[in-house]
């Protein structure tokens, strides 16, 4: 835990001056505080999750709604990390804002910080993304309004907000392939002595409905339908706690409103993490919950060492496996958007329309090139996504061959480089390119390139190994004829070499690069591009 006054980073404070003079607040940002009574903490003496909860979902749909101007209703919630626990006499500060709205849901993302109100401390608690759909009205469906990002962070945000819903989407796809073709990396569910039947943890609570239960909606939310989850999961408690909720009314039939897994962590009386007993898996659909659960280990453990981990915290070459291509996909898109959103770009030089431009961040230095071509935005996508033939107008891309084709987006290269220095030895890189299609008209083509490692493609002698964090294309529709295109690249040591003298303005390679672009596109305008085995 951090001790930090509280001034912030102003473009997290609700008030922000933007390059206009303007005064900003973002129109859909709810804030709540609320001290923690004894009332809200459980046996422990520590505010309750499951109260955490329902102040978070309440805070959330109150920003869904401000957007939306009609109710709202929980769909799901992202999954959550909780880094500290809260006490008694400590306050919860709580922010929600609509990061981006589809056609009828909206993402909205949630920050949860902690204070002490005597010793002026206050730390991070969590960061939640849930989703939200506005209830249909007498005319039908909601049609959602657009959220248009003002700042730096939302517009950050309201990028990567896509790929959030890319993941969601296909996270039940994610655990039936885990099932279906990794047995040797879940294991076999095993017997072992002392077990304990799962049947023994198996806890059911009744809850009766009743007003104070209920939101401004006249209905059980979400957050309160959490409450009683986390409530019963505590009580269960043996690592991951699986948890369904059902509802029926007089003698209707049995609805299912919700299900959770939750991870719960026992610590000893010296506040260590305590060795839990094994669980022995009841027959029939026992064993395919175990097999289930180690599977949502492996992904929460995927999510945490890809996606969690800063840029800086994490080595520059990820080892590639399929089970954790959606997220090394997830955060090699992600990182170019983030990278495409810095407003603080600085012009270093420019030439015959082509710019290059360069920003400084945490000693780390990072570069852009723009230039417009007069090629559909679409063609221009698929010329330069695949790499092969990238050698046409790049002379720093000696060889490229495709090593694996994961999907339609995710392809892996082996891409080999002349050497820069005289006597020296070329580098090769192992790349993955992730490529992705606009979700609407506001968002851009994009090819976003990073290291990754495969066993089969060690370093050689012949070669130097290289590595790239992040790279890769923003290709804009301006028109139905011109496209704007951008170049993004954080200098690695290992590309560095190739960009150095521009960047000193020594040299204006980066000119002749791009004027041979340009012209590789504008000749290829009208072909019709080979296409991966995946994409025909």
């Amino acid at each position: 835990m951090s001790c930090e006054k509280g001034d912030g980073d102003p473009m997290e404070d609700p008030l922000f001056i933007l390059e206009s003079g303007e005064v900003y607040r973002n129109p859909t940002e709810v804030k709540m505080s609320q001290i923690v009574m004894p009332c809200h903490a459980n046996h422990c003496g520590e505010l309750s999750v499951g109260q955490l909860l329902k102040w978070m979902d309440s805070t959330a749909c109150l920003s869904a709604e401000r957007h939306a101007g009609s109710p709202c209703i929980t769909a799901s919630v992202d999954d959550i990390h909780f880094e500290h626990t809260i006490g008694v006499g400590q306050v919860v500060n709580i922010k929600a804002k609509v990061n981006r709205a589809f056609t009828s849901s909206m993402e909205v993302g949630i920050t949860v910080s902690c204070e002490d109100l005597f010793s002026s401390c206050q730390w991070n608690v969590c960061n939640a993304f849930a989703t939200f759909v506005a209830r249909r009205t007498e005319e039908g469906k909601v049609q959602l309004k657009q959220v248009i990002p003002r700042t730096q962070t939302e517009q950050m945000e309201y990028s990567i907000a896509a790929e959030r819903r890319r993941m969601r989407l296909t996270h039940a796809e994610i655990i039936t392939d885990l099932l279906s073709s990794n047995t040797a990396q879940l294991g076999e569910c095993q017997e072992y002595q002392g077990a304990v039947s799962a049947e023994r943890t198996r806890v059911e609570s009744v809850e009766l409905v009743l007003p104070p239960h209920a939101n401004h909606q006249v209905s059980t939310f979400g957050g309160q339908i959490m409450a009683w989850m986390e409530n019963v999961a505590t009580i269960a408690a043996s690592m991951e706690v699986g948890v369904c909720a059902e509802a029926y009314q007089g003698a209707g039939a049995l609805r299912h409103i919700n299900s959770a897994f939750m991870t719960f962590e026992v610590l000893d009386k010296d506040r260590k993490p305590r060795t839990l007993p094994r669980i022995r898996p009841e027959p029939v659909d026992g064993k395919r919950r175990y097999q289930e659960a180690v599977a949502r280990k492996k992904i929460r453990l995927d999510r945490k060492y890809i996606i969690s981990c800063k840029q800086t915290e994490v080595p520059l070459s990820v080892p590639w496996d399929i089970s954790n291509q959606m997220y090394l996909s997830y955060n090699n898109v992600s990182a170019l958007k983030i990278m495409a959103a810095r407003s603080n770009w600085m012009l270093s030089s420019e030439k015959n329309k082509v710019s290059l431009y360069t920003l400084e961040e945490n000693q780390i230095l990072c570069f852009k090139v723009e230039t417009h071509v007069t090629v559909p935005a679409e063609q221009a996508f698929h010329l330069l996504s695949d790499l092969r033939r990238r050698h046409e107008w790049d002379r720093h891309y000696q060889q490229c061959d495709v090593i694996i084709q994961a999907d339609e987006d995710d392809t892996i290269y082996r891409v080999a480089t002349p050497c820069v220095s005289k006597g020296g030895k070329g580098q090769d890189f192992i790349l993955l390119a992730s490529r992705r299609k606009p979700c609407d008209s506001r968002d851009p083509y994009l090819i976003a390139l990073r290291s990754v490692t495969l066993p089969t493609h060690p370093a050689t002698e012949d070669y130097t190994r290289g590595e790239v964090l992040c790279a890769g294309f923003s290709i804009w529709e301006e028109s139905n004829a011109v496209t704007k295109i951008s170049y993004y690249n954080r200098a690695t040591p290992g590309v560095l070499p190739y960009i150095s003298n521009d960047i000193a303005g020594l040299s204006s390679s980066f000119y002749s690069t791009f004027h041979s672009c340009n012209k590789y596109l504008e000749e290829n305008r009208d072909s019709q591009t080979v296409l991966p085995p995946s994409d025909r």
